[in-house]
């Protein structure tokens, strides 16, 4: 007999970390994990883990044939910086693996006859503001619907895999006799995610956590972003956190299969203030990098996430002041103080 598990893609991740961890604290959850790495040591004996590659078509039918998936969090992704330099390979991963493992739910959906719950998460590079730095002082809060015109690799691969997710939930085989079981698809789109735990992996937000990780080891810090660039962040416990809480709210209260989610705003010198503020020696400067600055700038300064709070009562615990004072810099001091 197949054993019932949640899938958890991408697993060895910063996300997946976090929310491995948050999974655990039920003990109905049994966990199946699958990521090119290992899984960290501080994970094991909390998943059942596969090392392997999505893209493997005898793999997923491996799994199939073992495990029966009540609900997937396809975390699994090539971030944004490093698909700029390898675009065709971001295309492979971020896309075609999706789509490998959405119309495998589908399937399975039809199959079983109930639907698999799909969670992905998608984020602020799916957004292309106008070039002018002063459009972020003309569209403080954007809504999920406007500026849908990423300018980076990772944000298309994003912003289509948004879509199919909405047509293998809403429309596929809808020219059938017999109305098909459709998969529950639903994703958030996270802003700059922070983590105390692990170390940042290729993101065009990293020049926030890179700041608090230098600080803490007492190396100086060129900072990729102007000073004065703004966008939202979120500390990792809440991108878990709003992974799960939009998993759990009932169907019929969703308006929407794509959800944006928010904790703070800050201005990359803002974060500087609070991180001189817990390491008053610290080294941090501005060398702006003209490609990735203009990623940053082309991402609004903060998100409007108002449908999220009124359909699944979606409420971040972590604002700047407690991201900072009680997770960011205690755990990230003790990291170094350890080492």
């Amino acid at each position: 007999m197949r054993k019932k598990v949640i899938l958890v893609t991408g697993a060895s991740g910063e996300v997946g970390h976090s929310l491995i961890k948050q999974l655990a604290q039920d003990g109905n959850n049994k966990i199946l994990s699958l990521d090119l790495q290992p899984l960290p040591e501080e994970l094991i004996g909390l998943t059942t883990h596969l090392e392997g590659n999505l893209l493997d078509h005898i793999l997923l039918a491996r799994i199939i044939s073992q495990y029966e998936i009540d609900a997937i969090y396809h975390l699994a992704a090539l971030l944004s910086t490093s698909s700029e330099f390898t675009p065709d390979t971001a295309h492979q991963v971020n896309v075609e693996g999706t789509l490998a493992l959405l119309r495998w739910a589908a399937d399975q959906s039809q199959w079983r006859r109930r639907p698999i719950q799909f969670i992905f998460p998608s984020s602020i590079a799916v957004y292309g503001m106008p070039e002018s730095v002063h459009s972020k002082d003309l569209y403080q809060r954007v809504r999920e619907w406007e500026w849908n015109q990423p300018r980076t690799m990772y944000g298309c691969n994003k912003l289509y895999c948004e879509m199919l997710g909405n047509y293998y939930s809403k429309h596929f085989r809808q020219l059938s006799a017999e109305a098909p079981i459709m998969l529950d698809f639903r994703a958030v789109r996270f802003p700059g995610l922070i983590s105390a735990f692990t170390l940042p992996s290729g993101g065009t937000s990293d020049y926030a956590p890179e700041m608090i990780h230098a600080a803490a080891k007492g190396e100086a810090y060129a900072s990729f972003v102007r000073e004065d660039v703004r966008i939202p962040f979120m500390a990792m416990p809440d991108a878990a956190r709003s992974l799960t809480m939009l998993a759990h709210a009932p169907r019929e209260k969703l308006t929407r299969t794509v959800y944006n989610v928010r904790g703070f705003s800050l201005t990359a010198g803002q974060f500087k203030d609070r991180v001189l503020e817990a390491f008053p020696e610290a080294q941090i400067s501005f060398r702006p990098d003209v490609k990735r600055q203009a990623i940053v700038d082309s991402w609004p300064a903060d998100l409007d996430d108002s449908a999220a709070r009124r359909d699944w009562n979606w409420q971040p615990e972590y604002d700047a002041g407690r991201a900072f004072a009680e997770y960011l810099i205690p755990n990230i001091k003790e990291r170094y103080l350890r080492s």
